[in-house]
């Protein structure tokens, strides 16, 4: 790591890069090279735990496959099933269009910050380089 060394009126300072990022709505500072992955030590349940992101996109595929294998007719059925709201069922089934890299920044939890759920399920364009200006 290449900290910086100074000696100010205070007494030496280090200065340490970090980065901030959001994962599952939580504020983190992460060191550079992936170091926060704690060596080592035991992780925490937010370090593994899925964010809402890569959970919707687990579900969009799952209601997806469903359907494709005839378990189920037509979304009105995984409403019914799951309990959930039609546009929200409609939403995460969106997700599955996604482009592969998309997909994998999604799991990869390496979005921009400023993208929200919505964004992505919501009217996602057809074609993935659409998608991509979107996005990045």
């Amino acid at each position: 790591m290449n900290n910086a060394f100074c000696v100010n009126k205070r007494g030496p300072d280090r200065a340490v890069p970090i980065h901030n990022n959001r994962r599952s709505g939580r504020k983190q500072m992460r060191l550079p090279n992936e170091q926060s992955r704690r060596p080592g030590k035991l992780l925490r349940p937010w370090d593994v735990a899925a964010t809402p992101l890569e959970l919707a996109l687990a579900r969009g595929h799952r209601w997806l496959a469903m359907l494709e294998y005839g378990k189920l007719k037509n979304l009105t059925e995984i409403v019914a099933l799951e309990g959930v709201d039609n546009s929200y069922v409609s939403r995460m089934v969106n997700l599955t269009t996604l482009a592969p890299d998309i997909v994998e920044a999604i799991l990869e939890d390496t979005l921009p910050d400023h993208l929200t759920l919505f964004d992505l399920a919501v009217d996602p364009p057809a074609l993935w380089e659409e998608q991509r200006l979107r996005i990045w």
